[in-house]
């Protein structure tokens, strides 16, 4: 069980040990353990000290009477997720730490150590829940059993976006023992049993690393690179700090001093250095309503083409009406596709996520492009 020290995988460990599994918790260690972070223009205070989290992990391990181990990825986290969020933010996309960090850290690399020390089964503290049977489908299964990757219960909640990676294959090995519940259940649940942290607050921000600045985070690396913030006429309305620094759909922050109404980030012009700003009233006319997104990965394999199913752009966005058409495959076939809508997309960021669900399964997804 993978125990972060928060109440969702503690409650996870109690709720597998109740259920009679011969349980071992373990923390997994990213990261130098140091409160802030020395940088030319000051310091850049981040909650990224282990220390903490871990000791509360350990201290739910013992009140359950469970041996506790840690996994050191440090070194796999900053090259597989660290230089990708800084790669990924100074071509001017906006990448998804969480999804990489799941990805390539959380369960490829877990479930190998787990499995060499003797497990059967990994589990996390994510709300999503894993379905099997063996009915046939439109996608190319070679095993007799599909195991599918549902929503979790509390669609509050629900981690299934970050979760696409995972393939059936997959699935047959993970334990998700929170997916059922909903957050106020999990509360009352690790009050009921005594929990260290049944109290404990919520943690937010970046994969393994907490509550940080991302803009300060990003100075770090980024040097700044000034430009201009012009309207969508090419009219200079004001000046950006870089490029790196902004997403698309932002709104506070964007450069455009004494405006009378609000401006959001339209798009960047990379080759410019131009940050391409709108007010709110013509925020619509930069709404899309097709996309495309590559290295695909779909949990039962590759479907049929076209697809008809719905979508979300971003966490926690609504599910919107599409049609996914296959464009190409690459040798690992993850490959590219062609998504249309059936309404109009607010603020398709680069680099973000799309994820693809037909109901409360999802079927994969991809970054878009």
């Amino acid at each position: 069980m993978a125990l972060s020290g928060g109440v969702d995988s503690s409650v996870s460990l109690y709720l597998l040990q109740k259920a009679g599994y011969d349980v071992t918790a373990v923390f997994i260690k990213i990261g130098e353990c140091v409160e802030q972070a020395e940088e030319a223009e000051g310091k850049v205070y981040a909650d990224s000290c282990w220390i903490g989290e871990r000791r509360d992990a350990m201290r739910v391990a013992a009140y359950l009477g469970v041996p506790f181990l840690t996994f050191d990825f440090d070194k796999e986290y900053k090259r597989e997720v660290l230089d990708y969020f800084y790669r990924e933010y100074k071509a001017g996309r906006t990448p998804n730490p969480d999804v990489m960090c799941n990805r390539k850290i959380k369960f490829p690399l877990f479930w190998k150590k787990s499995q060499a020390l003797g497990a059967d089964f990994m589990a996390t503290g994510h709300y999503a829940r894993i379905a099997g049977d063996s009915r046939s489908s439109k996608f190319k299964v070679q095993s007799s059993k599909e195991y599918k990757l549902l929503a979790g219960k509390d669609k509050d909640k629900d981690q299934s976006y970050f979760l696409y990676n995972l393939k059936s294959k997959d699935l047959e090995h993970i334990l998700f023992p929170i997916g059922h519940l909903t957050k106020p259940e999990v509360r009352r649940m690790a009050k009921s049993a005594g929990l260290p942290t049944a109290e404990k607050k919520e943690s937010q921000g970046l994969c393994f690393i907490g509550q940080v600045n991302i803009r300060d985070f990003l100075k770090m690396k980024i040097k700044p690179k000034k430009g201009n913030v012009v309207d969508a006429d090419g009219k200079v309305v004001g000046r950006h700090d870089g490029l790196y620094y902004y997403t698309i759909g932002q709104r506070h922050g964007v450069g455009v001093s004494g405006a009378r109404e609000p401006y959001f980030v339209v798009s960047k012009n990379i080759r410019k250095n131009e940050l391409v700003v709108a007010p709110q009233k013509d925020e619509k006319n930069f709404y899309k309503k097709e996309l495309a997104a590559s290295d695909l990965s779909w949990v039962l394999g590759v479907p049929g083409s076209p697809l008809k199913c719905s979508a979300r752009i971003r966490y926690r966005a609504p599910l919107q009406k599409c049609v996914v058409s296959l464009l190409s495959l690459d040798k690992e076939r993850r490959g590219e596709v062609e998504v249309k809508f059936s309404k109009s997309q607010r603020a398709v960021t680069p680099g973000q996520s799309i994820v693809f669900y037909r109901g409360d399964e999802v079927l994969g997804g991809g970054v878009i492009q």
